[in-house]
């Protein structure tokens, strides 16, 4: 008998120790903080235990017979219960802490995005219009950019085309390309900037800037001095669509509407399909 309360006492002990441990974590683990109510009804359990484990009988005192080990045994599962309701809570809590990646694409939502400042390509009327958001010196817009075109200008005046800017973080040069297509729209020509500035996405540079503006026609000096003379516009109109883009759900470039609706066409053929069923619609 005196080997199973040691037994016990230690065993309780180390329920203790655990539930002091996590009562410790908890006041200061955010997770820990946000525990249920059934996760705290197993803590005050426990400490109710411990009350009883430092002011119960000791071996001398301990009632003999049936009755004695029954106590004792109810006693033991009840240790071993909590002890098992803590684990569960570690496991809980630890959980929420594991990395997660981002949220599933939505192509069911049809989103209201507003032309504002952003030029339309196209026949102005068209019933169907694909918005892009773009990063300048992204290769994917790059790739995907021409079949969409292609797309658009095979409908016969069905279809437009918007481009909103997101400019990432590690591509220095997509945000200065972007003010260098609006400064070109001031002329115009949006749409050619638009095209070049893709077509050179690997080598963006101001330099670079006037010669694509040389290159499809525009007064230089004017475009130069509506790239810099404006730019306050222009990072406004950019910090615009980064938070259009953030609430219709882009998680990376490029990213396309068709009609408000996220879609994953990307080569011409595709496209077609997703205009004609947005006509049908």
């Amino acid at each position: 008998m005196g080997n199973r309360i040691l037994t016990l006492i230690l065993v309780g002990a180390v329920a203790a120790g655990i539930g002091i441990s996590i009562l410790s974590q908890q006041a200061r683990d955010p997770f820990l903080q946000g525990l249920t109510m059934q996760q705290g009804e197993i803590l005050k359990a426990q400490q109710r235990i411990e009350r009883k484990l430092g002011t119960g009988p000791t071996d001398k005192a301990m009632p003999s017979g049936i009755a004695g080990s029954a106590q004792l045994q109810a006693l033991e599962q009840r240790i071993a219960t909590l002890e098992a309701q803590l684990k569960n809570i570690q496991e809980d809590n630890i959980a929420p802490q594991l990395p997660s990646g981002p949220p599933p694409e939505d192509f069911t939502t049809v989103h209201d995005i507003p032309v504002t400042h952003t030029p339309i390509i196209g026949d102005k009327n068209a019933p169907v219009t694909i918005v892009e958001f773009v990063d300048f010196q992204c290769p994917f817009c790059a790739n995907f950019y021409g079949p969409m075109v292609e797309a658009v200008e095979a409908v016969d005046g069905k279809a437009n085309y918007m481009i909103k800017n997101y400019p990432l973080s590690f591509h220095p040069q997509a945000r200065p390309a972007a003010k260098a297509a609006f400064a070109a729209g001031e002329q115009g020509k949006y749409a050619e900037m638009t095209k070049v500035l893709l077509e050179n996405h690997t080598n963006l540079s101001e330099e670079t800037f006037k010669k694509l503006a040389k290159e499809i026609g525009l007064n230089v000096n004017r475009f130069w001095k509506d790239y810099q003379g404006k730019d306050t516009q222009w990072e406004q109109y950019i910090q615009d669509d980064i938070d259009l883009g953030n609430k219709v759900g882009v998680q990376g470039t490029p990213t396309f509407y068709i009609n408000g609706r996220k879609t994953n066409a990307r080569d011409t053929e595709s496209w077609k399909r997703e205009i004609n069923a947005a006509l049908e619609e």
